[in-house]
C-alpha cells in the first residue's frame, strides 16, 4: 500500500526514504575542478555540545567519554566486586574466627577413683593354718607354696611336696623378714607369712 504524499510534495513516485544525498556540486572554474564549494567533510555530521540527553554530563576517563550513567555503572560495578571481596575474607562475619571451645570435664580429676587391682585376680591367698617342715606333704604344703608366690618367692609349681626348692624359697622369705634362717615354717614365720599377706 503506497503512501500519499503531503499536499505540496512533489512525489517522486518510489520511496526515497534511503537515497543518498546529493554531493555539493564542484565549481566550474578549471582552476577549482575538484574541489568542493565547503571546506568541511560531507559525510561527518557535527558534534553539538548539547547532543547527549539532558542533563548528562560527559566524563573522559583514559582517554575514553563516558556518560553519567556509565560512570555510575563502573563505580557500583567495583563496589559490588570489593564487597564480595571482603564478604569473602569474613570481614562481615560478626565474631572473629571461632576456636573451638575448650571443654572442662563435668566432674573435677579430683573425684575420679583410681583402683588398683591386684596381681592375684582370684580369691585372696592365705597362710597355711599349722608349721610345716621340709620332707611333709599335702594341701597345707600346696597353700604355703601359693602362698610364697604370691609374696614373691616363687617355689615353682605349687605341687604340695616341701622339697629343696619349697625350703629355698622360705628361706628367702626369712632372711627378708629377719627371721631365723632355717627352712622350717615355725610358729614366729607362719605369723610373719600371715601378716605379710594381709598387708
Amino acid at each position: 500500500m503506497a503512501m500519499e504524499a503531503p499536499p505540496g510534495h512533489d512525489d517522486p513516485g518510489y520511496d526515497d526514504w534511503f537515497d543518498e544525498p546529493e554531493p555539493p556540486s564542484e565549481t566550474q572554474s578549471g582552476a577549482n575542478r575538484g574541489v568542493y564549494e565547503d571546506a568541511e567533510e560531507v559525510w561527518v555530521l557535527p558534534e553539538d555540545e548539547g547532543s547527549g540527553s539532558p542533563g548528562q554530563r560527559e566524563f573522559v576517563i583514559a582517554g575514553r567519554t563516558l556518560t553519567t550513567t556509565q560512570v555510575a555503572i563502573i563505580a557500583l560495578s567495583l563496589l559490588a566486586i570489593f564487597f564480595a571481596i571482603l564478604a569473602a575474607a569474613g570481614v562481615f562475619n560478626g565474631s572473629k574466627t571461632s576456636v573451638p571451645p575448650v571443654t572442662t570435664p563435668t566432674h573435677p580429676i579430683s573425684t575420679v577413683t583410681l583402683t588398683t587391682t591386684p596381681t592375684n585376680t582370684g580369691p585372696a591367698v592365705e597362710a597355711p593354718s599349722q608349721t610345716l617342715k621340709p620332707g611333709d606333704q599335702g594341701a597345707q604344703v600346696k597353700t604355703l607354696q601359693k602362698a610364697l608366690a604370691s609374696l614373691g618367692y616363687s617355689p615353682g609349681t605349687p605341687d604340695g611336696d616341701y622339697g629343696p626348692s619349697t625350703q629355698n624359697a622360705v628361706e628367702r622369705f626369712q632372711i627378708a623378714h629377719n627371721l631365723g634362717e632355717d627352712g622350717i615354717v615355725g610358729p614366729a614365720t607362719l605369723n610373719a607369712l600371715q601378716k605379710a599377706l594381709q598387708g
